[in-house]
Order: structure tokens, then sequence, then C-alpha cells
């Protein structure tokens, strides 16, 4: 079993551009599925990349994920006639900060305007620096799932919830 160890923040501002060593698009979609165990689909393709990839449902701040390669061709079909909500567009601007890499997401199309910065750690506890330019925490709310920004966009949001 493959396991992600991820944490999830807002910005405070714009200065994470000025450390950016490259940028990826990703455009990605999920596959509906039945409940319970919760477990997440998602086909996504990165530039000229595409991947299947299974999550499992949350334990803490862990979840088992599991990634495949798949043919591009595939995933556009896949993406065409098996997604059953949007799709999330994304600029990923990677930023690195040893021993790890702050994975930068710039929304675009209807989750423009949200910007988060993702950090995946070897454990739960493990401690890193806090960049400057980071924001609250938001791991773990549900609405900044990627899976939940292709069902309801960042811009349906309330103001509040948007804060």
């Amino acid at each position: 079993m493959a396991d992600e160890i991820e944490r999830k923040f807002l910005l405070k501002n714009d200065f994470w551009k000025q450390e950016v060593t490259h940028s990826k698009s990703f455009r990605q979609g999920y596959i509906r599925t039945v409940a319970p165990p919760r477990v997440s689909v998602r086909v996504r393709i990165e530039g000229d990349e595409a991947f299947l990839t299974l999550k499992g449902p949350a334990r803490g701040i862990t979840r088992s994920e599991y990634q495949y390669p798949v043919p591009l061709a595939d995933a556009e079909d896949m993406l065409r006639d098996l997604v059953s909500c949007g799709e999330v567009e994304k600029i990923r601007h990677y930023v690195s900060a040893p021993p790890y890499t702050w994975e930068i997401d710039e929304y675009l199309g209807e989750n423009a305007g949200l910007v988060t910065a993702e950090i995946e750690l070897p454990a739960e506890d493990a401690v890193f620096d806090v960049p400057h330019w980071l924001g609250k925490e938001v791991t773990g709310i549900p609405r900044y799932y990627n899976s939940q920004l292709a069902k309801r966009p960042w811009r349906t949001w309330t103001p509040e919830e948007q804060a």
C-alpha cells in the first residue's frame, strides 16, 4: 500500500512566485464510486502524460493512494465519457524547500482565484519550515479537495467560504 501524507494551505501573498523552479499544467476529473468505503478515482492529464489514481478515505492526514500511468488517448476518452461532474484545471508550480517541495496549485476555469499550497511529508508529525507566504491551513476541509472542487467550484462558494 502507498500512503500519501499531505498538508494543504492557502497563501497570504504572491511572494512564492519568486521561488518557482518549474510549472506544469494539469487537467483532471473524477469517476463516481459507490461508498463505503469512499474511494476517489481520478483521471489526470499532466502535460503529455496521463494517470489513473485511486485514493482511499483519510485517516488523519494520511490516505492510501495508488497511481498508474495510462495512455494519453485513454485518459482523454475517460475524461469525456466517464467523468460524472466537472473537471479541475490548474497550473502546478513547484517551490523547492529541501528536503521537501511545495506544490502551489493555481486553479483555472470555474476555480480561478483559488491558490493552494501542498506539501507531502514522510510522517504526520514531520517538521517543515513554514514559508513567509503561507497562510491558513485547510488540510482536512473537504471543500478544498480537488474532487469536491470538480463538483462545487470555488466561484460558487459564499464570500465566507472563500475567506
